[in-house]
């Protein structure tokens, strides 16, 4: 799923959208088992800025809106983003008229991520490749020691 995707969904239920047929608040421990992150991981969203649920009494309620920026900063989390670009986009995604700023910073982003992502994809095969080789030089070594033993 993609964070454009993504985007859309929190938007939509946030605003009430094809999401309004769900539940309209969410307790803590829903979203924790929903999301499959602790009660502690929430509550240091919450800490950073990222989630605002109300209180009542010692309860803490998360709105639809919340649930959305939750799915968000999971999605940028697991593409590599920093949990501040994350704070960063998801504020920029708040502004009523900063729609259009906001999509050219994310895309801007995205775009760079990929590159990141990318440049580590090629890494990790040369790593892959070079502990291939290794495995079969080691391997020959092996088969020679047992082949002159034997």
């Amino acid at each position: 799923m993609s964070m454009a995707h993504l985007a859309g969904i929190a938007r939509d239920e946030a605003e009430g959208g094809p999401a309004d047929t769900k539940a309209s608040l969410f307790t803590i421990g829903d979203l924790a088992r929903e999301f499959g992150v602790t009660l502690r991981t929430l509550r240091f969203y919450e800490d950073k800025g990222l989630l605002s649920p109300r209180r009542e009494g010692l309860n803490r309620l998360y709105s639809r809106r919340d649930r959305g920026r939750l799915k968000l900063v999971l999605m940028g989390k697991k593409v590599g983003f920093s949990l501040s670009e994350i704070k960063e986009m998801l504020d920029l995604y708040d502004l009523k008229d900063g729609q259009a700023l906001q999509m050219r910073v994310a895309l801007k982003k995205f775009q760079e991520q990929i590159g990141v992502l990318e440049r580590q994809k090629q890494d990790i095969e040369q790593a892959l490749e070079e502990l291939r080789r290794t495995v079969d030089v080691v391997s020959g070594l092996l088969r020679q020691k047992e082949a002159g033993a034997a």
